[in-house]
């Protein structure tokens, strides 16, 4: 069918780009990402360039490639904010971090997001809550715009750029502080937290949305595998808070 389309003058643009990503967004029925197997793209000297484009993406790194690795897969995305990116799979093996001593607690608050059992209190950022003024008066200019008009899609782009502000923020925060937790400590406990009975709470929904403390745990399981750490997770039943 794809074949076909291309030979029609309303999707003769389908030509204009590799098959390629045009097959894997049949496949995932993904309308925001593109996908590029090994024989759709090039890369050399840290510049990519993808099939049918006579130049290197202009793109800025987040970090180099591991040494000695082929890249089998390269994503294109573009997230609600309009934001584009580019990933790029290979494989690599991270290497578990020397071993420590030691263990840390840690009890999720609202107050304080964190409060690590050496008594160290980690501030709550609260990301939402320092931009909810400027995300209120870009959703109430998106409930103002015209169903279908040119000047609701701009109102749409301007509120999702305020929460991918805030996921952002978010996002590196934990990021900093689960590496943190498990460069320096070997033994990890943490509390079960039921956070969907929590946000059932409306007094308490927003709040603990912006705290993040699935992301937390998420992270910092991942990240304890990564470098050979122990993540104890206490059982939410268990009879203390300590």
């Amino acid at each position: 069918m794809l074949t076909s389309w291309k030979k029609t003058d309303e999707f003769a643009f389908l030509a204009e780009v590799s098959s390629v990503p045009l097959q894997q967004a049949l496949r995932q029925r993904s309308r925001r990402s593109a996908e590029y197997t090994a024989s759709a793209f090039r890369w050399r000297d840290g510049r990519l360039t993808l099939a049918k484009m006579s130049e290197p993406l202009d793109s800025v790194w987040s970090r180099p490639l591991p040494e000695g690795v082929s890249l089998s897969t390269v994503t294109v995305s573009q997230d609600l904010a309009g934001r584009w990116f580019v990933s790029l799979l290979c494989d690599d093996r991270i290497e578990p971090a020397p071993a420590c001593s030691g263990s840390v607690g840690v009890d999720a608050g609202l107050d304080s997001l964190f409060t690590l059992s050496g008594g160290e209190k980690i501030p709550n950022p609260g990301h939402e809550r320092r931009d909810r003024h400027r995300l209120t008066r870009a959703q109430r200019n998106l409930a103002r715009k015209a169903q279908g008009s040119v000047n609701r899609a701009k109102a749409r782009l301007a509120v999702a750029r305020v929460h991918a502000r805030i996921a952002d923020r978010r996002r590196d925060h934990l990021h900093k502080l689960t590496t943190r937790l498990v460069r320096g400590t070997q033994t990890i406990v943490i509390e079960d937290l039921t956070v969907r009975n929590m946000r059932a709470n409306h007094s308490l929904a927003r709040a603990v949305s912006d705290a993040a403390w699935r992301q937390f745990r998420t992270m910092l399981a991942y990240k304890a595998d990564w470098y050979g750490r122990d993540l104890v997770v206490v059982d939410r039943w268990f009879p203390s808070t300590r």
